[in-house]
């Protein structure tokens, strides 16, 4: 779970202003900091098959989100990418 400073730092950074949220680039980052932390915990509750569930919706929704991204600007995407140490 992201705390409230956490996620507000994010969204500045990436959305430039903290009234941003709805900025690809924002929705990207936050549910990439989600994934890292429940990546963190399944590792430890290996059979928490709920959580990892959940963790497979959120992985599919940033996937969506990263492709209509490259589909609409490659420049973002390209920066967006190296910002957050993501692979392609």
């Amino acid at each position: 779970m992201l705390s409230k400073e956490r996620k507000a730092e994010i969204i500045q950074q990436f959305g430039g202003s903290p009234t941003n949220t709805g900025a690809i680039e924002v929705q990207v980052a936050l549910l990439t900091e989600r994934i890292r932390n429940l990546s963190a915990h399944l590792e430890k509750h290996r059979k928490d098959h709920h959580n990892r569930r959940g963790l497979l919706l959120m992985v599919s929704r940033r996937r969506r989100l990263l492709k209509y991204l490259a589909r609409t600007d490659w420049e973002r995407y390209q920066r967006l990418l190296q910002a957050l140490s993501l692979r392609k």
